[in-house]
């Protein structure tokens, strides 16, 4: 399911499946809903939300768009929210995927960010997805930062997501593919545990993004937990 230049619009209670790519898109929409489906087996992300799919460019504002109460299994990531500002995505049950939740940026002005990730539960991410021409491999991904800013991402549920690639982790924070580093994101009141290498990895160069409050036993650098 696909949709491009929409306003309001609500996907709900749908069963979306084994399709090459995305399982929901949107892209260049505004105050969408998205709430209460099944998006499984997708090539790509079960939900993917943009700017735009296929070009590069700054963020726009998603106008409070929300992705919600969503079950998300055995895709490559659960989801994926790229170059945009002012949505949220909470309540979603994301497990079996090679990654959870992907917020990306890059140097476009305005930077992806100023939104919120809250209330899921992101457990045991741990396909292997292959790397392609932008992306190394995933796998075992929880909820990975890379190339935002003012992002928060709150009393989330992160268990059991392990494996050896640079997005390995619970919740992970990496620089992105052009080397712009995450700013000002705020990681707070999670419960993530059994995580590997680490239950919270901060990968990056920025030195701005906080960490509060997080029930976790091993960090990268320690100190975080």
């Amino acid at each position: 399911m696909s949709a491009t230049g929409t306003t309001g619009l609500t996907v709900r209670a749908t069963y979306v499946h084994d399709n090459g790519q995305q399982g929901i898109s949107q892209e260049k929409s505004t105050r969408g809903v998205i709430t209460a489906n099944e998006s499984t087996r997708n090539g790509q992300s079960g939900v993917f939300l943009a700017n735009s799919v296929d070009s590069e460019g700054g963020a726009l504002s998603a106008d409070g768009t929300l992705v919600s109460a969503n079950l998300l299994t055995d895709n490559r990531v659960g989801v994926t929210v790229r170059r945009l500002r002012d949505l949220s995505v909470e309540r979603n049950r994301i497990h079996g995927n090679c990654g959870g939740v992907f917020v990306v940026g890059d140097e476009g002005v305005p930077r992806a960010g100023a939104l919120t990730v809250t209330r899921n539960q992101v457990v045991a991410n741990n396909r292997y997805c292959p790397p392609n021409p932008r992306l190394d491999h995933i796998q075992g991904a929880g909820i990975v930062l890379t190339g935002a800013e003012e992002t928060s991402v709150t009393e989330n549920e992160v268990r059991d997501n392990v494996g050896a690639s640079p997005f390995s982790g619970g919740i992970v924070l990496v620089h992105s593919v052009v080397g712009v580093a995450n700013a000002r994101n705020t990681v707070a009141d999670n419960l993530v545990l059994g995580n590997g290498p680490a239950d919270l990895a901060d990968r990056d160069t920025g030195t701005d993004n906080s960490f509060a409050r997080n029930q976790c036993a091993v960090s990268e650098p320690a100190g975080h937990c």
